[in-house]
Order: C-alpha cells, then sequence, then structure tokens
C-alpha cells in the first residue's frame, strides 16, 4: 500500500508539471505570437509594424514584471493591453486629424491596423445593437436611469468585441 501511495504521489506531480508547462504555453500564446511576427517584420523590414510590434512587446513586459503580476500575462490581460493601445493609437489620430497633422495621423492609423490583427472582430453596429437588446431585456432595464445596470452586464458580455464608447452610444439611444 505504501508503494501505490508513492507511484500516486509521483504520478501527480508528474501531471501537476505537465499542467503546469502547458498552462504556461497557453498564457504566453498571444505574448509568444507577438515576438515571432517581430522576426517577421524584420525580415520583410515593415518598419511600421515592428515598430508597433516591439511597443506592444514592451508593454506586455512591463505588466509580466508589474507587482503581482508573478511574472505571468494572460492572454486576457494581453487583450486588454492591446484594446487600451489600439484606443490610444485612435485618439491620438483623432487629435493629430484636429491639429491638421494628417502625416501623424496616418502613422498612428498605421499602427492601430497592426494591433487590430492580434484582436477580436468588433461587432457590427447591428449586431452590437441586437445584443444590447438582448441585455436590457435581461436586465429589465426601461430608461436612461438603469443605464448603469444595462452597461455593468454589457461591458462584462462584450468586452473585447466593442469598444466601450459604441457600447454607451448605443445603450444611450436605446434607453432614450
Amino acid at each position: 500500500m505504501a508503494a501505490l501511495s508513492c507511484h500516486t504521489v509521483t504520478l501527480n506531480f508528474q501531471f501537476s508539471t505537465l499542467n503546469s508547462q502547458l498552462s504556461t504555453y497557453i498564457i504566453m500564446d498571444l505574448f509568444e505570437r507577438v515576438s515571432e511576427d517581430i522576426k517577421t517584420a524584420m525580415k520583410a523590414k515593415d518598419k511600421v509594424a515592428l515598430e508597433t510590434l516591439r511597443n506592444i512587446k514592451k508593454v506586455f513586459l512591463e505588466a509580466k514584471t508589474a507587482p503581482g503580476a508573478n511574472d505571468t500575462l494572460t492572454d486576457d490581460a494581453a487583450l486588454k493591453i492591446m484594446q487600451k493601445l489600439m484606443k490610444q493609437g485612435k485618439d491620438a489620430a483623432e487629435i493629430y486629424i484636429q491639429q491638421g497633422r494628417q502625416d501623424l495621423a496616418d502613422a498612428e492609423l498605421a499602427q492601430v491596423k497592426v494591433i487590430e490583427v492580434y484582436l477580436p472582430k468588433q461587432m457590427s453596429a447591428e449586431e452590437l445593437e441586437a445584443a444590447l437588446k438582448e441585455i436590457i431585456a435581461e436586465t429589465g432595464a426601461t430608461s436612461g436611469k438603469d443605464m448603469g445596470k444595462v452597461m455593468g452586464v454589457a461591458s462584462k458580455k462584450l468586452a473585447g468585441l466593442a469598444e466601450g464608447r459604441a457600447i454607451s452610444a448605443k445603450v444611450k439611444e436605446l434607453l432614450g
């Protein structure tokens, strides 16, 4: 019986180690993809993609080494980082356009296009409206007073599929 117990512990340890290695591979998937694409951009001499991917990797590394991160970066966290970078790029391009600097706006939008490759496909306006109508029905919202309740649910359900700004505008429109 003691020998059987010893083997069980060994198998559990090996299984645990395998799970740890597998989860590390899954966690590093987006990070590794960006790293590989940096090499591809270097070989292709694609300056825009290279600059953008290096920036993404820098932000990923900062997030991995932040206090409390335990030297890991989940795909969810990586996607949130990329969404934030995309939003920053779009906002910067908008400001450049307002300031009459189309050249700088074009550079920002080119970087946004590189980032979009790594993000899930965004919902169309029709898909967003249908999803929000369903959420409004779920929450029982009837007026603008219920917007916070709807936004809480919508932000969680539609994370990564639509921008918060678009969700908010459509909820206001639907609730009147």
